[in-house]
């Protein structure tokens, strides 16, 4: 893929957009479309150096699809099964879901390894490397992309399987949770929990739909949702850095429902960071790139989160560059009343071939050092 040059962030620099001056650092979500880890936390250290607190892997490999390459791993599993007959093939992926096969109990279960652990131990000895040499500043830790279980499950498990499962499976990601831990030095570990699929069951909640859409196998949607995920934050010990990303999906560069503002984002966010027992590090939550106005930003005025919380808005988009993330950040300002970062609204693994580099240039624009 073309990298372009690294000078070229420099022009991006001297042609900093309007409402820049509010934006403290960048953040990224997590997927990039490069096909290796060393070229993705190169070009990112050189394009957003000094805008980075966290360098992510690019989620590359299997990983490229978030959460699809689970479905494959836990197939392996004596006792689960494929659900159909005829594989859906994504890339080297099967998207079709898991069930319990029958007379198999949950809890007998032994999964396989989920490849979280593996692949960030991978990526561990590449960052560190490029750290050494210098190309990595000093102080820049190295992120680490997790799933909520609530997310794999409620996705890729057949419903009725869904609530025997959700211990098993939580229990094997927190033990690949445990080994990246126990290899890597805490205060050069950060560690993001991507929250998607609870805002798929919260908007269909407040459509009326019984258990979140058919999604969930618990009755109470916010506690249940909130719940999970403070518990998940809850497994990260204090050393290491902790976020959440707030998601409303990314098929296709599609959202699966778009927020009709952040009122449902603002509340999860201060539910979390009131029912969590470790503080929080950072939230980042998505801005639709047509939602430039007040409305959608307004909800964002009773955010109660800590004070050294990071906020991040996923304000900008490949489509409009700098231009348009600088105009939301001019609306934000009206309704934020804190330092903000920007990010994409999610992950950009899957966006086209050539896109990453305009994307790192849009956030150096409109954002200034940390």
């Amino acid at each position: 893929m073309n990298q372009g040059h690294p000078g070229d962030g420099r022009v991006a620099d001297r042609e900093q957009t309007r409402g820049a001056s509010s934006v403290i650092g960048a953040h990224l979500v997590g997927s990039i479309n490069f096909d290796d880890a060393e070229t993705t936390m190169r070009t990112a250290a050189e394009r957003l150096g000094d805008r980075l607190k966290r360098i992510p892997d690019g989620e590359v490999g299997e990983r490229f699809h978030w959460i699809v390459f689970q479905a494959d791993r836990l197939g392996r599993a004596e006792g689960i099964e494929r659900v159909g007959d005829t594989p859906i093939p994504l890339r080297m992926l099967d998207m079709r879901p898991v069930r319990l096969s029958d007379g198999v109990r949950a809890a007998d279960l032994e999964l396989p390894p989920l490849g979280y652990a593996e692949a960030a131990l991978e990526s561990w000895e590449v960052f560190a490397r490029l750290q050494g040499e210098g190309v990595i500043p000093a102080g820049t830790r190295f992120q680490v992309s997790l799933p909520t279980p609530l997310g794999v499950i409620g996705s890729l498990v057949r419903a009725e399987d869904r609530e025997a499962f959700e211990p098993v499976y939580e229990s094997a990601l927190a033990g690949e949770l445990e080994r990246l831990l126990a290899a890597i030095p805490h205060d050069r570990l950060a560690i993001q929990w991507d929250a998607a699929l609870e805002f798929a069951m919260i908007e269909a909640d407040a459509r009326g739909a019984a258990r979140g859409g058919g999604y969930a196998w618990f009755d109470d949607i916010w506690a249940g949702t909130v719940s999970r995920v403070a518990r998940q934050l809850d497994r990260v010990p204090a050393g290491v850095e902790v976020g959440v990303h707030l998601c409303y999906g990314d098929i296709a560069e599609k959202h699966f429902v778009e927020p009709s503002d952040t009122a449902n984002l603002t509340r999860f966010a201060s539910l979390v960071a009131r029912a969590a027992a470790r503080p929080l590090t950072w939230v980042h939550l998505p801005v639709p790139i047509e939602r430039d106005d007040d409305a959608y930003f307004a909800p964002l005025e009773s955010l109660a989160i800590p004070g050294e919380t990071e906020l991040y808005l996923g304000l900008v988009h490949r489509e409009d560059g700098a231009a348009g993330a600088a105009r939301r950040i001019e609306t934000a300002r009206r309704h934020v009343g804190r330092p903000f970062g920007v990010a994409t609204e999610c992950g950009f693994g899957r966006a086209p071939e050539g896109a990453a580099i305009p994307l790192f240039e849009a956030h150096r624009a409109v954002s200034a050092a940390w």
